[in-house]
């Protein structure tokens, strides 16, 4: 939560917090709002490692079942469901394999393609405090439901249930369509905001009147 990719990923995720932050300190006071801070923070990371360690186990299935039967219908399959994006960068080897299926230096090759792939994925950590933030829009969405906003640069107010609803659904799709390249931890985002909806139901915050 404390660790940025660059100066543009702390800067904008600093920015939504100095945004919506405010609003929220002052209604809850500050340690609830820092309590309410860390814990969907945690709890976005801890929803996007149930994932990931679920993808990556789907993922090592995958290359035991190649590695047990090697061949370059099965090498095409594995790559278009796992790699899709690195298909066409492999596609000269891809053909010589498909051209020489049972010379050992391709069949090695492409195991090695393979265990690297898993290498590389198994490897790549999650920064940033993304999950917190977006778990302080469901929570300002939730809270201030009727507050308007404007998107630089549609100049069209938008309430802020409405944009927290339309949001999430982007990430909700983003996360599930998986595409190949796609380095932004989507699942983590959702993990956020769903922890700050059970938080807030748990803590029974209620108002007789929404801004």
């Amino acid at each position: 939560m404390f660790l940025h990719a660059d100066f543009g990923h702390v800067f904008f995720n600093m920015f939504a917090l100095i945004m919506f932050g405010p609003l929220l300190e002052r209604f809850w006071g500050p340690k609830k709002f820092l309590a309410f801070y860390l814990i969907t923070g945690i709890g976005a990371g801890f929803l996007y490692s149930c994932i990931s360690f679920y993808h990556m186990y789907d993922l090592h299935q995958a290359i035991l079942t190649y590695i047990a039967h090697p061949t370059p219908d099965a090498f095409t399959i594995f790559m278009n469901k796992h790699a899709s994006g690195q298909y066409y960068s492999n596609y000269n080897f891809i053909n010589s394999y498909a051209e020489n299926p049972t010379d050992p230096s391709y069949i090695r090759e492409s195991i090695d393609f393979v265990n690297l792939l898993f290498q590389k994925k198994a490897n790549v950590p999650m920064i940033g405090a993304s999950g917190a933030i977006f778990g302080i829009l469901m929570a300002f969405g939730m809270l201030f439901p009727n507050t308007e906003l404007f998107l630089f640069p549609i100049p069209i107010p938008i309430k802020a249930w409405l944009y927290v609803t339309v949001y999430g659904v982007i990430e909700l799709y983003s996360g599930v369509r998986g595409a190949e390249g796609d380095n932004t931890a989507h699942f983590a985002h959702i993990g956020g905001m769903i922890f700050a909806f059970i938080m807030i139901k748990l803590w029974k915050e209620n108002r007789q009147d929404f801004h």
